[in-house]
C-alpha cells in the first residue's frame, strides 16, 4: 500500500487524536448548518483515510484533553468565554450581547459547541506541550487551525483561536515562534494578536480580493509598535497553482527564516487552496502544499501542525493525509484503500488531484513587486 523512505527524524511524530475527540466533533453535525460544520465532519474522513493507509503507526498517537477555560482565557476573555459557555448550555435567549461577540450567521450557537471549542484549545495544547517537552519535533492536530478568532469575538466559523493558544504556550519556552498560515483566507485572527509584538512573527499567504472575508493581509499590513514588521502578508489572486506558489512561499520563507531566526514553528495547512474546493480561487494540489511543508521541515525545528479550511470533504483528507504521508516520508498508493468513507472518494478512487482550467490572474511582475516589498521590510527586523 506504500512504501517507506528515508526519514530524518529517530522520535515519532505526534498525532492528536482520540475517540471522543472526534465523536465531539461529529456530534455536532446534526446541530449546525453542514456549511459551517465542514471542517468538524471532515475530522473523521481524514483521520479514517490516515489509518487506512497505515500511517499510525509511524506515529505516536496522543489523546488530547479538554482545555480549562483559564487556558483559553491566556488568549480570549473571560467575558467572552463565559458567554460562549452560557449560550453553549442555556440558548440564546435573545441576548443583546450575543451579536457584539460575533455569534450568529458565520458562528452560529448550538449546544455543546462550548465544549467543541475548549477540545479544540485542548487538543491543539496538548500537541505543543509534546514539542515544549522534547517528546517529539512534530506534533499534529489536523482539526485544529482557527485562525479567525478575536480575543473577545467569534468569527469565520471561528469560536477560539487555538492557533493563538498554541503559540502562547511554546512561548513559554520558545523566545521567538514563527507562525506560517497557508490556508485561503488571511490568518487574522493570529495577525491581530501577535501584531504588537516583536517575539512572534506571522506569514500569511492568502487570497485578496474586494469582498472576499476577512478583507485584510495586504502586503502594507505590517505590523503595529514593537511589532512593526513582524507580520508579513503575501496578498495573491485566484488560479495559482503549485509552482507558482511554491516559488512564492519559499522565497518570503527563506527570509523571514533569515531574519527573525525561529526557535519553534506553527504551520497551518488550509485545505481551502487546494483544486475542486468550493471557494473556487485557488488551483493547487497538496503536492504544492506538500513542497512548502517539506521546505519548512528541512530547518528541523518544533512544529506543530495545523488544519483550517476546506470544504470539499473528500478532497481535504486526501490533502492532509499527504501531507501526514511527507511527515513520514512515506510514499502512499495511489488507490484509495478501503475504509469507512470509501464511497467518498468517486468516481476515481485515486489519491491525486487534478488542477482545473481555472486561469492563474497573479501577474508574475505585481508578485516580484510583493516579494520585493517584503524583503525590503524583512530588512528592518532584529
Amino acid at each position: 500500500m506504500c512504501r517507506k523512505s528515508s526519514m530524518d527524524d529517530k522520535v515519532s511524530p505526534v498525532y492528536i487524536y482520540g475517540n471522543e475527540y472526534l465523536q465531539l466533533c461529529d456530534s455536532l453535525q446534526s446541530k449546525v448548518p453542514r456549511r459551517v460544520m465542514l471542517i468538524q465532519y471532515t475530522a473523521s474522513m481524514v483521520h479514517s483515510l490516515i489509518e487506512a493507509y497505515g500511517l499510525l503507526q509511524d506515529m505516536r498517537v496522543v489523546k488530547p484533553r479538554m482545555a480549562t477555560m483559564e487556558e483559553m482565557a491566556t488568549f480570549h476573555t473571560d467575558a467572552y468565554l463565559q458567554h460562549l459557555y452560557k449560550v453553549s448550555t442555556e440558548g440564546d435567549n435573545d441576548d443583546p450581547e450575543t451579536l457584539e461577540y460575533g455569534l450568529g450567521y458565520d458562528c452560529p450557537i448550538t449546544e455543546g459547541i462550548y465544549d467543541y471549542a475548549a477540545a479544540l484549545a485542548g487538543a491543539t495544547l496538548t500537541a505543543a506541550e509534546h514539542l515544549i517537552e522534547g517528546k517529539s519535533r512534530i506534533a499534529i492536530n489536523w482539526p485544529g487551525g482557527w485562525h479567525h478568532a478575536k480575543k473577545d469575538e467569534a468569527s469565520g466559523f471561528c469560536y477560539l483561536n487555538d492557533a493563538v493558544l498554541g503559540i502562547l504556550k511554546l512561548r513559554q519556552k520558545y523566545e521567538r515562534v514563527l507562525y506560517i498560515d497557508l490556508d485561503l483566507h488571511h490568518g487574522d485572527g493570529v495577525e491581530d494578536a501577535f501584531s504588537f509584538t516583536s517575539k512572534v512573527m506571522t506569514v500569511s499567504l492568502h487570497k485578496f480580493s474586494p469582498g472576499f472575508f476577512p478583507g485584510t493581509g495586504d502586503v502594507t499590513d505590517i505590523g503595529l509598535g514593537k511589532g512593526r514588521y513582524y507580520s508579513v502578508n503575501v496578498p495573491l489572486q485566484d488560479g495559482i497553482t503549485d509552482d507558482k506558489y511554491y516559488q512564492v512561499c519559499e522565497g518570503v520563507l527563506k527570509e523571514v527564516f533569515a531574519s527573525f531566526n525561529p526557535l519553534a514553528v506553527v504551520l497551518q495547512l488550509g485545505a481551502d487552496t487546494i483544486a475542486g474546493d468550493p471557494m473556487c480561487s485557488f488551483n493547487m494540489t497538496p503536492k504544492g502544499m506538500g513542497k512548502c511543508l517539506k521546505y519548512v521541515l528541512q530547518w528541523q525545528l518544533p512544529t506543530l501542525i495545523l488544519g483550517g479550511g476546506g470544504y470539499n470533504l473528500p478532497n481535504t483528507a486526501r490533502c492532509w493525509t499527504y501531507l501526514t504521508a511527507v511527515i513520514l516520508g512515506r510514499i502512499l498508493s495511489s488507490e484509495i484503500p478501503d475504509h469507512e468513507f470509501f464511497t467518498e472518494y468517486g468516481p476515481d478512487y485515486v489519491l491525486e488531484i487534478t488542477p482545473s482550467c481555472r486561469p492563474d490572474r497573479n501577474d508574475s511582475q505585481k508578485v516580484q513587486d510583493i516579494l520585493r516589498s517584503i524583503k525590503g521590510n524583512l530588512k528592518h527586523v532584529v
